[in-house]
């Protein structure tokens, strides 16, 4: 995802407040305080994560991506059954900030989307990496998974690229 729209001041307060939070649960890592990374999951330099379950990988925006867009207010996912390509644009989230294309960190075919995005778009604030998911893709070539970073990877990563903003 092409999100390159950085709230600092929010940012700042937030991160000044977080100090005395307590921590969250071990599966969880932090990247600036506000942004919580799951183990187990691969990440997209474009702020996509992936879960690979057997033959089908679910796809959906990072809790660093959706806390820097705000509000989602409206969803635009692809329909079941077409391809997506790594790197192109299947869809796009809309907040009271920004819209931004999401992009597939893999390539392969569809084979779910989330439709409960349609209706409920706050999904992907709520809950980022378990209902607000927003496609399911059988991978064309599962070797593209190795080109993602993994949790430690993906937090250095948010931390440099909000350092540099």
């Amino acid at each position: 995802m092409a999100l390159r729209m950085w709230a600092s001041s929010t940012a700042n307060a937030v991160r000044l407040s977080c100090a005395s939070r307590p921590p969250l649960s071990p599966a969880f890592s932090l990247s600036r305080c506000f942004s919580s990374v799951l183990d187990g999951l691969k990440y997209a330099t474009s702020h996509e994560w992936v879960k690979h379950e057997g033959s089908v990988a679910t796809i959906g925006i990072t809790h660093h991506a959706q806390d820097h867009l705000g509000e989602v207010v409206f969803v635009e996912v692809p329909e079941s059954g077409g391809p997506v390509k790594k790197g192109s644009s299947f869809g796009a989230v809309e907040s009271v900030k920004a819209t931004s294309d999401v992009n597939s960190p893999i390539s392969g075919e569809i084979v779910e989307v989330n439709t409960k995005l349609t209706e409920s778009p706050g999904l992907i604030n709520s809950s980022p990496y378990e209902e607000g998911w927003m496609i399911k893709v059988k991978p064309s070539n599962p070797s593209e998974l190795e080109s993602l970073m993994g949790p430690k990877e993906y937090t250095k990563f948010c931390e440099e690229e909000d350092a540099a903003h």
